[in-house]
């Protein structure tokens, strides 16, 4: 999936389901979907700067999603109280203009590394915080408008 920063606090998502994808034959499996629409409302704490896990995640699916489809994706933080960050997703075929296929919302509650050192496999977590320091140091609201696009779980 290719993840691209959007105005203010949405981001947009690509992301084609393959034959690796299906549940039913020729069919997109809805857990991959699920999946799919976690990473990027999950992908819009990056914008924040500051780490959040998935609390709840609804999907409603509206229409079945064939292999060879394309997903456009429209993620955006809703609001913000506390920890807690509200959001919401839908997911168009073909086009951004396209049938809606996927509707969503979530809730990611914001956590401090520690979260992940005390509940993650050791050498991955040190790790992923190597790997990732030179990107999350100093990372702030005022350096996200300089981001346009990102990976989402390099």
């Amino acid at each position: 999936m290719q993840v691209t920063a959007g105005e203010g606090l949405t981001a947009k998502g690509v992301f084609t389901v393959t034959e690796n994808h299906q549940g039913a034959p020729g069919l997109a499996h809805g857990g991959l979907l699920s999946a799919a629409i976690d990473e990027i409302l999950g992908s819009l704490n990056w914008l924040l700067g500051v780490p959040a896990v998935t609390g709840r995640l609804e999907c409603d699916f509206r229409r079945p999603v064939p292999v060879g489809t394309t997903l456009h994706m429209h993620a955006a933080i809703e609001s913000m109280h506390g920890r807690k960050v509200f959001t919401r997703a839908t997911a168009h075929m073909n086009d951004s203009a396209g049938p809606v296929a996927i509707e969503a919302t979530a809730l990611f509650v914001q956590v401090d590394l520690e979260h992940f050192v005390k509940n993650g496999n050791q050498a991955e977590v040190n790790a992923a915080i190597s790997d990732r320091s030179g990107k999350w140091k100093n990372m702030t609201n005022t350096h996200v408008s300089h981001i346009s696009e990102f990976e989402v779980n390099p």
